[in-house]
């Protein structure tokens, strides 16, 4: 927001880009959008950023996160864009220092070259302590009116906010699921499983609680109502869905090569979380891949099946 307002600032247009995957989402890019009536192009990114995230040249971050990798490919992609939007350059609201790992100096400097855009780039939030660009040298962009902002100190955004004027903006943590834990160990499972990925068990990741029975066998269980819907939504024609029947309970999906061993195991991990009563038989739904009968599943003491959950 703060990057585009300052070059708002010297007359020239921005056109806002989003680019959106399984992993984030545009909801708040476009709240913040709205707040500063910036134009604002959602990208889908999903198939080549899937490709990295399987294989990131330059690394993972604390998870399954791949920072340097995924900034030079919406860089790229940003750069691809340039004559199609009729644009002359890029900018990114990057701050030099204020992410340790991927906006260091070196960092930067090796995403911009990466990207086969390196001179269009333009920092404008730090853009004092690097080295002038295009458009700085040409004067498409006023560099003296640029800034020199460095470090994990947001006081100094948090400033400029409040001189244009903007008062909604989003928290720090960018909302990337790449970050967090628990998903990173749900995709690296999925990864090496070798399922080709489709959106589909990248967006059950998001929810329920999982269970690898096999190799190629993995159940997904709702915790809740919402989550049962979720779960019945992404359900594909290969997959076995799993319903408790005669007492309240979840809704689960068994995606990938099964067995009638899994099979038994998936009813009974989906009876344990129902409402039952220890030890008590209930009936469980099953529907998929050719399968339409009522089976049984018993409730038992759910440690039971904790070396299973992902």
């Amino acid at each position: 927001m703060l990057a585009g307002q300052v070059i708002r600032a010297q007359g020239i247009e921005v056109l806002g880009l989003f680019f959106e995957t399984p992993f984030f989402a545009s909801g708040k890019a476009k709240k913040s959008a709205a707040v500063i009536h910036l134009p604002l192009k959602v990208v889908d990114l999903t198939l080549r950023h899937l490709e990295i995230v399987r294989k990131p040249k330059h690394g993972y971050g604390g998870n399954m996160n791949p920072c340097i990798d995924c900034h030079t490919l919406m860089l790229r992609k940003a750069g691809e864009m340039l004559e199609e939007e009729g644009a002359s350059f890029i900018i990114s609201g990057e701050v030099l220092g204020q992410r340790p790992m991927s906006q260091n100096l070196r960092a930067l400097s090796t995403v911009a070259k990466a990207s086969g855009f390196n001179g269009l780039i333009v920092r404008p939030l730090s853009a004092k302590h690097l080295p002038p660009t295009l458009p700085e040298q040409r004067g498409w962009v006023k560099r003296e009116e640029l800034l020199d902002f460095s470090g994990r100190s947001r006081k100094p955004q948090m400033a400029l906010a409040r001189k244009f004027g903007i008062e909604e903006y989003p928290s720090p943590g960018g909302g990337c699921l790449l970050t967090d834990p628990v998903f990173s160990r749900r995709l690296k499972d999925l990864f090496d499983s070798g399922s080709e990925c489709p959106v589909q068990e990248i967006q059950l990741l998001k929810v329920g609680r999982h269970f690898r029975l096999a190799p190629r066998a993995k159940l997904v269980v709702g915790r809740n109502k919402k989550e049962n819907e979720t779960i019945l939504s992404l359900s594909r024609d290969e997959d076995v869905v799993v319903k408790v029947e005669s007492v309240p309970g979840p809704t689960a999906i068994l995606c990938g090569e099964h067995t009638q061993e899994s099979l038994d195991v998936a009813l009974g991990i989906t009876a344990s979380y129902s409402d039952a009563e220890e030890g008590q038989s209930v009936g469980v739904m099953i529907v998929g891949r050719g399968l339409d009968r009522m089976g049984q599943g018993t409730k038992v003491d759910k440690s039971k099946f904790t070396d299973l959950m992902i």
